[in-house]
């Protein structure tokens, strides 16, 4: 199945957002899905450039993703883990054997002077992908997390930690001198585009550190097209991860109309559960309510079929 779509754009992180982007690359043709990819959880990790988020998307489009664990890849080996663990070496962040060979290899490359962007290309060409996969920057950007427990990378929160400690606000140390990839600026200014997804990520951790990059946060601003997000809470809960968490220790109510409130002038729609249709008119954009739950690949694909189609409504063609 595939829909009359020319060109869309996905801006995802996360598992949530690489379920959806599974469901777009489903229904759009050939090289015609570009996912521009958070990497302010990027870190250095015994001596090794790892990209969390890219490295979720990657295994989730060519289907090596690990569902039962929710991270990594399948079928993995962890020799390398017990070994490790046998010399006393850190194990809080796990590295499988077939994916210590993505980072290896990531970091051979980019030692020898290649950027994040075509390393990341390369890797989509070996694992089989056409669909584009696009840091937001090739430049170092760091997710801070301000919490009552001191200020805490990324990593330390969010797996170390479990992303216990309450949040008092979160920071993204180098995004304003960072500048947007060109393959992501001729992503947004391709005349071919048709539409923009705001996949379920976390608003907060996976696409903040996107929007905190200000030429991209421009591009998205000055859309010609029209941008809908999915809202990733069902009933006041996230599926996955720590957002409706995060957003009470911020003071904000976890519903969608906080979420259309923090996209405020960069959505043109939201698409919302069948469980929060009570919200469909109080989100100030309009609203598309629908089934969210990602369960099967079936849902993935019902799940971007109608968002696309949202996405032509509010073009003014026929859902």
């Amino acid at each position: 199945m595939t829909l009359p779509v020319t060109e869309v754009l996905a801006l995802t992180g996360g598992v949530g957002g690489a379920k959806l982007a599974l469901g777009l690359q489903a229904l759009v043709p050939d090289a015609r899905l570009a996912c521009l990819v958070n990497t302010g959880d990027d870190f250095r990790h015994l001596g090794l450039h790892i990209s969390p988020d890219i490295d979720t998307l990657l295994y989730t489009l060519s289907g090596r993703n690990n569902e039962e664990l929710g991270w990594g890849r399948r079928d993995e080996t962890w020799t390398f883990m017990q070994v490790l663990e046998e010399l006393g070496g850190p194990a809080w962040f796990r590295l499988g054997d077939g994916d210590l060979a993505l980072h290896v290899d990531r970091t051979r490359r980019l030692a020898a002077g290649a950027t994040l962007t075509a390393v990341t290309a390369h890797l989509a060409r070996a694992m089989g992908l056409t669909t584009r996969v696009l840091p937001m920057t090739d430049a170092p950007v760091a997710t801070r997390v301000h919490t009552d427990a001191g200020v805490l990378e990324f990593q330390e929160y969010f797996v170390a930690r479990r992303a216990a400690p309450r949040v008092q606000r979160i920071e993204f140390a180098g995004a304003a001198s960072a500048t947007l990839v060109p393959d992501a600026h001729a992503a947004f200014t391709d005349p071919a585009l048709e539409a923009i997804v705001l996949c379920p990520s976390n608003p907060f951790l996976s696409l903040d550190p996107l929007f905190a990059v200000p030429e991209l946060r421009a591009a998205l601003a000055a859309r010609t097209v029209p941008a809908v997000a999915v809202c990733p809470l069902i009933g006041g809960q996230a599926v996955k991860g720590p957002t409706a968490k995060i957003m009470a220790e911020l003071g904000l109510a976890a519903d969608p109309a906080a979420i259309a409130a923090h996209y405020a002038g960069l959505i043109d729609g939201l698409v919302i559960d069948t469980a929060d249709a009570d919200f469909a008119h109080r989100c100030g954009v309009p609203t598309l309510v629908t089934g969210t739950y990602m369960q099967s690949l079936e849902d993935r694909v019902a799940l971007a079929a109608a968002t696309l189609g949202f996405a032509a409504s509010l073009r003014g063609e026929p859902g």
